[in-house]
């Protein structure tokens, strides 16, 4: 960690840092002998919290406990200075760290870093826009002094709202840090063309939020890697059940964790999870070398967007059933989209596991439910596409308006991610603060409904969009007549 090497280290800190040292080689052995030969399932209940972890420092409780305090003890100052000079892992301030977000960092990284062969680590933050800063910012410092350098990074154009905020007015009109927005990104010469001696990362979201879009992880990865760069991907829609950019060679994982990752809407979380070491043209050692732990001890440590521990302990309860929950919801919402495809109030429908989207055989290569093999269900390899969709109402944006009102069980709501389905429309919503001209560089038109259909049974939600939808006919047909 930066500014180690100038510290004094008495006996009395020595024999900490021995100790915990001690501490350290154990939890990697226990990860690489027995966490790392778990299923999924059994990972995302337990994480790194042991039994023995209970009965010895916890009075034996089941759950993880929630430390709801800003601030730890120290033995003495040798642990103090110890402890705040890096040499020992500690949590000292809960604005740094706290043994609640611990267990919520643990089992993200393992989540995310399932079947891969490397090291992960996972910084949580206080929701998934301050994931996304923390991942972006600490490449966009100058990398030399007194020079002009013109700082750019390449981006999907089909992103969140939020993101797309952050990008183009937070970074670009605020800060002078470029955006090169990639329309197509299947198009890898379009990556290709906009990378310069001055791009810092490569930037995507799949599938996008609300078009779900889609490209080539492996293709975009080895292109920024060419250039010495890191490829950031956020992953929020799909969660690491269903797919794992990191295994494909991604560098950094973005999770808005406050959406399907957890789907109760109990609170908002995000996380940043990093492969170690990584690829970047920035010259510093403690970055490169472990990412998510370099931004939570020191650029997070001042700038503060963490996570409360009650917070992560309630998001950590809920991904114990996230497999399962996105298998049952994945099917429900392509039962969904196989009714709208065929009303006729309907103009067309963007979901990725419909067999006649454009980008259906590229999802397919990377969309598989996690360990479906090892399933009794299924037993063998099983592709899920999430439970985010789209979809155009036949009519224009009043239409889409009309129906939207008509929902009677789907809420209305800037959410997703729920276990109640959420519908939203986008242009008046999500994406409205970015303009006409960014939504129509998104490819969000005024009369796209995105929905996000939950755990209900999939014929209720079905129902419910059918009476919405025959609204618009009869509206329609009374306009007609009269």
């Amino acid at each position: 960690m930066s500014g180690a090497n100038e510290i004094h280290i008495t006996p009395g800190m020595q024999r900490y840092i021995d100790k915990n040292n001690a501490y350290l080689a154990e939890r990697d052995r226990y990860i690489r002998e027995v966490v790392k030969k778990s299923k999924f399932d059994t990972i995302a209940v337990h994480g790194l919290y042991t039994m023995e972890d209970a009965l010895e420092d916890y009075q034996g409780s089941i759950i993880e406990p929630i430390f709801m305090s800003t601030a730890q003890a120290f033995h003495d100052s040798d642990e103090m200075a110890a402890a705040l000079g890096y040499l020992i892992p500690s949590w000292s301030y809960s604005r740094i760290a706290n043994p609640s977000t611990y267990y919520y960092e643990w089992t993200l990284a393992l989540l995310e870093g399932y079947g891969f062969d490397g090291h992960t680590e996972c910084c949580s933050t206080s929701s998934g826009m301050a994931a996304i800063m923390t991942a972006v910012q600490p490449f966009l410092v100058h990398r030399f002094h007194n020079v002009l350098e013109r700082r750019n990074f390449v981006a999907t154009a089909q992103c969140y709202g939020g993101t797309f905020q952050q990008f183009q007015v937070r970074l670009a009109e605020e800060r002078d840090v470029e955006c090169r927005w990639v329309e197509d990104p299947t198009n890898l010469d379009e990556w290709a063309s906009k990378i310069d001696k001055e791009t810092r990362f490569l930037y995507g979201e799949l599938p996008s939020n609300p078009g779900l879009g889609f490209f080539d992880i492996e293709a975009v990865a080895d292109l920024a890697h060419s250039h010495d760069l890191p490829l950031i991907v956020d992953s929020t829609v799909a969660t690491p059940a269903l797919l794992r950019p990191i295994c494909h060679g991604a560098d950094i994982v973005v999770q808005s964790a406050t959406k399907t990752l957890t789907s109760s809407g109990f609170g908002i979380a995000g996380a940043v999870i990093a492969r170690s070491p990584l690829v970047t043209t920035i010259d510093n050692d403690a970055l490169k070398n472990n990412f998510a732990i370099y931004v939570k001890y020191l650029p997070n440590r001042d700038y503060g967007p963490n996570l409360h521990p009650l917070q992560a302990v309630m998001s950590l309860n809920d991904m114990r059933t996230l497999r399962t929950k996105m298998d049952r919801m994945s099917q429900s919402t392509m039962k969904v989209a196989r009714f709208l495809e065929t009303h006729p109030n309907v103009e067309s429908v963007q979901y990725l596991g419909l067999p006649d989207h454009p980008l259906h055989e590229l999802a397919s290569k990377y969309l598989w439910l996690v360990d479906a093999e090892h399933d009794e269900l299924y037993g063998k390899p099983v592709n899920r596409y999430g439970h985010l969709m789209s979809f155009c109402v036949k009519g224009g944006p009043e239409r889409a308006r009309e129906f939207f009102d008509g929902l009677q069980r789907i809420w209305r709501a800037t959410d997703l991610g729920r276990i109640k389905s959420v519908a939203t429309i986008p242009s008046i919503s999500t994406h409205q603060q970015q303009g006409e001209e960014g939504r129509l560089l998104a490819g969000i038109p005024p009369n796209l409904v995105r929905l996000c259909v939950g755990g209900e049974h999939p014929d209720d939600v079905i129902a419910d969009l059918d009476q919405a939808l025959h609204r618009i006919g009869t509206s329609t047909t009374a306009a007609v007549t009269r």
